[in-house]
């Protein structure tokens, strides 16, 4: 990862910090090296998965290779769900099953927190990897995602959006659902 990448990816945290507490439970779908923990470390109890994620152990968190839901132990639950930057990387058609999954795997009054870069953002990306500002990670797996599907797609698994909003000048997209309480 290049300084703009490691910068981009702490702008997405910064922007879903505010909805983590110190005591919750933290999975982290997409999670790379781990950087989320790393820069909460505050958080107690952390479960990343990535396909290409070194297995390993954090003082936080434990980081497992493999996708979301099959390589989660299927007993564990969470207060937190993160994807940062990871919905664009589902194929349509997976989309939906990805959304029930994060339902399931959450507890009662449990958050999703998601963000997603506007479409118009991959020319972008492709001239800033092109000039090496960054290394682009899976740039190739832009499915041209429709963000503003998000709200349906996730209340249609029974989630409840609490927010929706924009940042880094419009190009990226927070979203803050919750699993209502049983």
């Amino acid at each position: 990862m290049t300084t703009v990448d490691r910068f981009v990816q702490r702008l997405r945290i910064k922007q879903v910090e505010p909805f983590i507490h110190p005591s919750d439970t933290v999975l982290d779908i997409g999670t790379a090296d781990g950087a989320l923990f790393t820069v909460l470390n505050y958080l107690k109890d952390g479960t990343g998965i990535d396909p290409g994620a070194e297995p390993c152990t954090l003082e936080n968190a434990t980081l497992i290779r493999g996708f979301f839901p099959e390589a989660v132990p299927t007993d564990r639950q969470f207060d937190v769900i993160t994807m940062l930057a990871v919905l664009e990387h589902i194929p349509t058609e997976a989309q939906a099953q990805m959304a029930n999954d994060c339902f399931e795997r959450l507890r009662p009054n449990g958050r999703l927190l998601i963000t997603v870069p506007s479409p118009r953002v991959d020319d972008l990306l492709k001239l800033m990897k092109a000039v090496g500002l960054i290394d682009g990670m899976s740039l190739e797996q832009h499915f041209g995602y429709d963000v503003g599907e998000t709200p349906d797609l996730f209340c249609s698994a029974g989630f409840t959006l609490r927010k929706a909003s924009k940042f880094q000048f419009g190009l990226n997209n927070l979203f803050v659902f919750e699993k209502p309480a049983e």
